[in-house]
């Protein structure tokens, strides 16, 4: 027997054990299992193939099938497949959607496992794991973190006479926007050249807008308004995870959203009708904004596109210094699976420095694990990528907030997106459009 199959053979049995001592050993019987896997962003397939792959030498009873769903069929498929019994062994899951699924006991409560195999939840960025329990229940371990910055276009910023080091201490506010809006009008050119500080700008005939903001962000605002809204005092709700009571209402949040509408009135951001649907990454891809607002999860394709010739910059810092929504994801177990222990594996497996390793390797995110996520940061630093503004923001004392976990997420986020929408199209106004949708949202909770 080669020493290769005595370890393949030990590490089935220590899986075997494992199975039985959890009570679940005739779940997949002893033969070979298949996990079928599935995630929505398909640039991190290849990355968490190697990490599979790592996991089937280690298990060679077990074969993850992975394959990716774009977000926006994502959830449309996976709610009617936990309804028809036909979900995915493990996938990946959101913070907007866990707490319906978990409510539904349509997911694995993984507490008794990571208690078994002792999972060290403090090797994880502050507060990641803690948005994942739900009534003394673990529904996941984070994967990746990820916080909001600024990408620019540097060409541009040169033309427009801005000095970039000047970007690490720009302000905002949202009576006149501070030196950000400053700078924002710097980089709006019209179809004659002129600039939005030139007070012969033709805000009819927008060449290249200042910057193109993410209007399709619903209820959270991850990669719009929510950080401008929270440098401004405002809060989602009382109590998070899993408060009763939001506080959409507050005026500090009209405030912001005005705000947004104003750059648009004034031609230093596309039009509403225009640009919703088709997003700001598309505007920014085809040369018509300096600036877009993103997560460290573009850092990789955005910096090292040559064309665009990007740099990114923190937010800027508003009445209450600068914060910015720091977010993870994790992997579920489908309740109804029929193979729990040989997806707990996975999904411990997925969650360890070993696979986070791999992927800090590929610099697709930034690990949940403190030492992988250094790693990741030596690696993009290594291809020339700065990131340290997502990482700054990270480590700021009070310099981030959680988005908001409850349940009714998807009611939520139809009442608020339309809301949002309505004021960002000029149909309504802030302060009579949120007030009214904040009570249709804690309805939902009477």
């Amino acid at each position: 027997m080669s020493r290769k199959k005595t370890r393949a053979l030990l590490a089935l049995a220590g899986l075997l054990t494992a199975t039985a001592a959890c009570g679940g050993g005739g779940e997949g019987g002893d033969g070979p299992v298949t996990l079928d896997y599935v995630m929505w962003v398909d640039s991190q397939v290849p990355a968490y193939k190697q990490c599979a792959d790592a996991f089937t030498r280690k298990n060679p009873g077990i074969t993850i099938k992975l394959s990716s769903v774009a977000w926006a069929q994502y959830w449309q498929n996976l709610t009617t497949q936990v309804v028809s019994g036909t979900a995915p062994d493990v996938f990946r899951d959101s913070v907007a959607y866990y707490p319906q699924f978990a409510r539904n006991n349509q997911l694995l409560d993984l507490t008794e496992y990571v208690e078994r195999d002792k999972v060290d939840l403090g090797q994880y960025q502050k507060g990641l794991a803690d948005v994942w329990v739900r009534d003394g229940k673990r529904y996941g371990l984070p994967l990746d973190w990820d916080t909001i910055g600024v990408f620019y276009n540097k060409d541009q910023v040169k033309a427009a006479g801005l000095d970039p080091a000047g970007f690490a201490e720009w302000t905002w506010n949202p009576q006149d926007g501070g030196t950000f809006e400053k700078a924002i009008a710097a980089l709006s050119v019209d179809d004659k050249g002129r600039r939005g500080t030139d007070p012969d700008f033709d805000k009819e005939h927008v060449k290249v807008y200042g910057i193109a903001p993410d209007y399709n962000t619903g209820a959270l605002g991850q990669t719009g308004w929510a950080a401008f809204a929270a440098s401004n005092g405002f809060t989602y709700l009382d109590k998070n995870p899993f408060g009763t009571k939001y506080f959409y209402d507050d005026p500090k949040l009209a405030e912001t959203i005005d705000w947004f509408a104003g750059l648009i009135k004034k031609g230093y951001a596309p039009p509403y009708d225009k640009q919703s649907a088709l997003g700001g990454d598309a505007v920014l891809q085809g040369g018509k904004t300096a600036m877009v607002m993103a997560g460290s999860w573009m850092a990789k394709p955005y910096l090292d596109n040559k064309t665009l010739n990007l740099d990114v910059a923190p937010l800027p810092a508003g009445p209450q210094g600068r914060r910015t929504p720091i977010n993870g994801v994790s992997d579920a177990i489908y309740a109804g699976t029929e193979h729990k222990e040989e997806a707990w594996q996975w999904v411990k497996f997925t969650a360890s420095a070993e696979c986070q390793d791999l992927i800090a390797a590929t610099t697709e995110v930034l690990p949940a694990i403190t030492t992988s996520s250094e790693k990741a940061l030596a690696a993009h630093e290594a291809a020339g990528r700065n990131v340290k503004p997502f990482v700054d923001e990270a480590k700021a004392a009070g310099g981030t907030f959680l988005l908001p976990v409850t349940d009714n997420a998807d009611k939520i986020n139809e009442i608020m997106d339309a809301a949002i929408s309505s004021v960002l199209l000029g149909s309504a106004d802030a302060r009579t459009a949120l007030p009214k949708a904040n009570t249709e949202v804690n309805a939902l909770f009477q």
